[in-house]
C-alpha cells in the first residue's frame, strides 16, 4: 500500500478537488548507517505506508525507524557476499534501478548519490519526480579522491576506472528525467548545477535534536564518522598524534586499519557505539573534528545540539551549519599541520553552550518536514513542470526553503 498526500493548499482546487497523492521512495541502498539514510527514515515516517525501493538492504544495518518499513530490493539482493562488497558491483546498480518496477504513482522522492534517481519512472501514471540529491555521484565526477583507498585491488581500479566515462553519461541522462532537484547543502546545490545544468532548492537535512546533556567538557577532540577515506579521517589522526592532543575515534569502516596505523598512543578507536554512548561523548568532548569536505555533514549540528563546538575544513556543508567564532573554528588546507593551528586555537575561545545549540535549532527535523510538504504540494499542484518554470510563490520564499 503506498502512502497518501493530502495537499493542504487551496490552489489544490485546481488541482483536483481533494486529490490525494500517492508517494513511492527510492534510495541507493539501505545498508549502512549514515547521514542519508536518516533522511530516508525520516521521509518513512512522513509517509509510512509508502515503499521504499532500493538496490540492496542490510536489515542488521538500519536506522531503529525503517525497522518496520516496507523495503523492496532489486535482484542485486541475492548476489553472493553482495553485503560486504556491494562497491565490487558499481556495474550493475544502473541496471538494478531501470530493472525495478514501481507501481503507479503520483510522486516519487529519491534520496540519491548514486543511481536511485535512475528510477525506471511508470508511464501511465507519469508521476512526478523529486530527487533529494545528497551529491551528484561522487564515483563518477570525484572518481580519484574517492578510488584511493577503497580498494587494493589493481584490476578493480582499473575496470572502474574504464567505467566512469559511461556512468557520467548515464547520471546526465537519468538528471532529466527529475522534475524537482533538492539539495542538502549550498555546496551540492551549485554541484548540481555545474554537473547537470539544473537549478535546485535548498532544504538541509533534518536533525534530532534531543535534550541537551549538561556536562563539564573534558580535554578531548572527537572523531565521530564511518571510517572511510574520502572523509579525511587521516588529517585528525595525524594532526592529535603529532600534537599529543587526546583523540576519541567513534565508528567503524574500511578505513579503520589503516588509520590505527597512523594513531599514536592518544588516539583511542572505540568502534560503532549506540546512541546514548555517543551523546555523552559529544556532550563532553572539548571539540568535534569535521576534516573532510561532506556534501551536508549531520554530525555537526549533533555537536552543536549538545553545547560544543566544531572544528571544520572550510568547505562543503560545514560552510552551511559552522559560524566562525561562534560554534566552531576553520582551518583552510587539508593538512595536519593547518588542522593542528586550529584545534590550538579552541581554547582561546569562550564559548557559549546555549548560543551553539541555538544555532543547531535551524536544521530541526520539524522544519524539515514543513519544507518538504510544502514544496511537495507546490510541485505536485504544478504537475511535471520543472523546476525552472515553477514560480515559488513569496510564502515560501519568506519561509527560508530556498535559503
Amino acid at each position: 500500500m503506498m502512502q497518501s498526500f493530502h495537499a493542504n493548499d487551496e490552489r489544490a482546487k485546481y488541482y483536483r478537488a481533494d486529490r490525494t497523492f500517492r508517494v513511492v521512495l527510492v534510495h541507493d541502498y539501505l545498508n549502512q548507517l549514515g547521514g542519508a539514510e536518516k533522511v530516508v527514515g525520516v521521509l518513512h515516517e512522513m509517509f509510512p505506508e509508502a515503499p521504499v525501493y532500493t538496490s540492496i538492504v542490510d536489515r542488521n544495518r538500519l536506522w531503529s525507524n525503517l525497522a518496520d518499513a516496507d523495503i523492496r530490493p532489486s535482484f542485486m539482493q541475492h548476489i553472493p557476499l553482495i553485503r560486504k562488497k556491494f562497491k565490487w558491483f558499481f556495474m550493475l546498480y544502473p541496471f538494478a534501478f531501470r530493472m525495478l518496477r514501481i507501481p503507479d504513482c503520483d510522486v516519487v522522492i529519491s534520496s540519491s548519490s548514486a543511481y536511485a534517481k535512475g528510477i525506471k519512472l511508470p508511464r501511465r501514471s507519469r508521476p512526478v519526480h523529486i530527487c533529494y540529491c545528497h551529491t551528484p555521484m561522487r564515483f563518477a565526477w570525484n572518481f580519484e579522491q574517492y578510488i584511493r583507498n577503497e580498494t587494493s585491488s589493481k584490476i578493480l581500479k582499473i575496470l572502474a576506472r574504464c567505467f566512469v566515462p559511461v556512468l557520467k553519461q548515464w547520471d546526465k541522462a537519468t538528471s532529466k528525467q527529475v522534475d524537482l532537484f533538492i539539495a542538502n547543502s549550498r555546496t551540492v546545490q551549485e554541484r548540481i548545477k555545474r554537473v547537470y545544468n539544473r537549478e535546485a532548492i535548498v532544504v538541509h537535512p533534518p536533525v534530532d535534536l534531543p535534550e541537551r546533556l549538561v556536562r563539564n567538557p573534558e580535554p578531548y577532540f572527537l572523531i565521530l564518522s564511518r571510517l572511510v577515506s574520502y572523509k579525511r579521517l587521516d588529517l585528525a589522526v595525524e594532526a592529535c598524534t603529532r600534537a599529543g592532543l587526546p583523540l576519541i575515534v567513534i565508528g567503524d569502516g574500511p578505513d579503520r586499519a589503516r588509520l590505527q596505523a597512523l594513531a599514536g598512543d592518544n588516539v583511542k578507536f572505540l568502534g560503532f557505539q549506540p546512541q546514548d554512548v555517543i551523546l555523552e561523548h559529544l556532550a563532553r568532548c572539548k571539540a568535534l573534528i569535521f576534516p573532510g569536505e561532506e556534501d551536508f555533514g549531520i554530525t555537526p549540528v549533533e555537536a552543536h545540539a549538545q553545547g560544543r563546538p566544531v572544528v571544520a575544513y572550510r568547505a562543503g556543508g560545514a560552510l552551511d551549519t559552522v559560524i566562525e567564532g561562534v560554534n566552531g573554528l576553520f582551518f583552510e588546507k587539508q593538512s595536519p599541520e593547518a588542522l593542528i593551528e586550529a584545534l590550538m586555537k579552541v581554547d582561546s575561545y569562550d564559548w557559549d553552550p546555549t548560543v551553539i545549540r541555538q544555532a543547531a535549532e535551524r536544521f530541526s527535523r520539524s522544519r524539515f518536514e514543513e519544507r518538504m510538504k510544502q514544496l511537495l504540494s507546490r510541485v505536485v499542484l504544478e504537475g511535471r513542470k520543472r523546476i525552472e518554470s515553477v514560480a515559488l510563490p513569496a510564502d515560501m520564499l519568506e519561509k527560508g526553503i530556498t535559503q
